[in-house]
This record gives structure tokens, sequence and C-alpha cells, in this order.
């Protein structure tokens, strides 16, 4: 370890920069789109084709 090691913690200004930063990872997830949207309309073609099909066998 250096002898002039200077820990971030102590100076107030480089913990604030430390904890302000962005973090890549969760800058990445709140980019992503949902896929709530995707799976309902899924469900519910699948609700609409079985109720057609149960119509037309009845």
């Amino acid at each position: 370890m250096a002898e002039n090691y200077t820990d971030p913690s102590g100076n107030t200004a480089q913990f604030r920069a430390f904890v302000d930063s962005p973090d890549p990872a969760a800058a990445a997830a709140e980019k992503a789109p949902s896929r709530l949207p995707l799976f309902a309309g899924i469900g519910a073609a699948v609700v609409v084709i079985a109720l057609v099909a149960w119509l037309a066998l009845a």
C-alpha cells in the first residue's frame, strides 16, 4: 500500500462524489422497457382465441 494513501471516506467531497456517481447496472435497468404490456397482450390473445374456439365447438 502506498504511504500517502488517503481514505476517500475521510474527505467529504470525495465521499459525496462517490455516492452521487451513477451505477451503470442500475442505469441500464432503468432504461429497459417494461415487458408487462407484452405479457398482458399475449395473455389476452390466448384468452380470446380460447373463447372463439370454445364458441365454435359449442
